[in-house]
């Protein structure tokens, strides 16, 4: 009889466990600017590994950083998966918090992002005989203060000046490919994987990696213009939350360093054609605790340029924007 007790309470015991509702996963919004350096966003979900942390995610695409920084702020998102870092400081500077990074992006001429395009019957091949050109060249930019003060800064090396030897205009990127393969431009600073588009496309390639080179002043060294970034709010709201999330990153990450199929992503979630997701150029992706001292040296001298370009409204301690939540 006790035996038969103890069997029916543990047939209960299951039955109820097998109706129970699962437990609901935390939601975390996430800000996607669909360009290249928003694979470890795509990695992480479609691999499993933000469930893993018993997290949902929702992607929210915003087209810059502006709009990603706007979104932070209003709290209609928690992270962003490729948040321009110029912008995110100056965020930080409004409201200090905006934007913690948990993994910062490198780009240089060997992990390319940013590049100088022209068109493909431009008659200068090289950004050094830019200053030779005859009239005013018309030149497209990534969207937003930070990308448009870099390509302003780096053709200013040159001795181009504004208004005088060219001009301007901030493009979204959905149109940067159209804009150079019409002939629109003459010259384009745009990000990858546009950049590989338009050259398959018959644009002419200047020159990659152009914020190391010109900006820190060291060709080897890695400009960290974006990065995987959480709201403070949503750091001290929900701590644990934001220890998996940065958890399911990192293991993201490990899996870019490793594996090439993790690219497979890109097509279908960015401007991305297929063909070109598995060969393109992609950022160094690292979290915050794998920067050397002169990995941060060099972010700290990249705003600090951003301070003297008016970008930055004041100097800032990029250190305390930068924070390791899971380890």
């Amino acid at each position: 009889m006790i035996q038969s007790t103890r069997l029916r309470s543990m047939m209960l015991a299951i039955a109820l466990a097998a109706s129970a509702p699962a437990l609901a996963q935390d939601l975390v919004r996430v800000g996607v600017f669909p360009v290249s350096s928003a694979l470890p966003y795509f990695v992480a979900h479609d691999r499993g590994y933000f469930e893993e942390q018993g997290i949902e995610t929702e992607a929210v695409r915003l087209m810059g950083g502006p709009p990603i920084v706007g979104a932070l702020i209003g709290n209609q998102i928690d992270a962003a998966a490729n948040l321009v870092t110029i912008e995110g400081m100056n965020a930080n500077q409004l409201k200090p918090g905006v934007a913690t990074y948990i993994a910062i992006y490198g780009q240089n001429a060997e992990y390319q992002m940013e590049h100088f395009v022209a068109r493909a019957d431009l008659p200068e091949g090289d950004l050094a005989s830019l200053a030779n050109h005859e009239g005013e060249l018309k030149v497209m930019s990534a969207p937003g203060p930070a990308n448009m003060s870099m390509a302003r800064a780096v053709l200013e090396s040159f001795g181009l000046e504004e208004g005088v030897d060219y001009r301007m205009t901030e493009l979204a990127m959905n149109v940067h490919v159209d804009a150079m393969t019409k002939g629109t431009f003459d010259l384009g600073y745009t990000l990858e994987p546009t950049a590989t588009v338009m050259v398959e496309q018959g644009a002419k390639p200047l020159e990659a990696g152009v914020i190391s080179t010109y900006i820190i002043g060291r060709k080897e060294a890695l400009a960290f213009a974006a990065g995987a970034a959480l709201s403070s709010a949503f750091i001290e709201s929900q701590p644990d939350v934001a220890a998996r999330y940065a958890a399911a990153w990192r293991k993201a990450l490990d899996d870019i360093e490793t594996d090439p199929t993790t690219r497979e992503p890109l097509a279908g979630n960015t401007f991305t054609p297929p063909d070109v997701a598995m060969t393109m150029p992609m950022p160094k992706f690292m979290m915050v605790d794998a920067l050397t001292e002169q990995d941060r040296a060099d972010f700290q001298a990249m705003m600090d340029f951003a301070y003297k370009a008016e970008v930055l409204t004041d100097p800032i301690d990029t250190g305390e924007f930068l924070t390791v939540l899971d380890r």
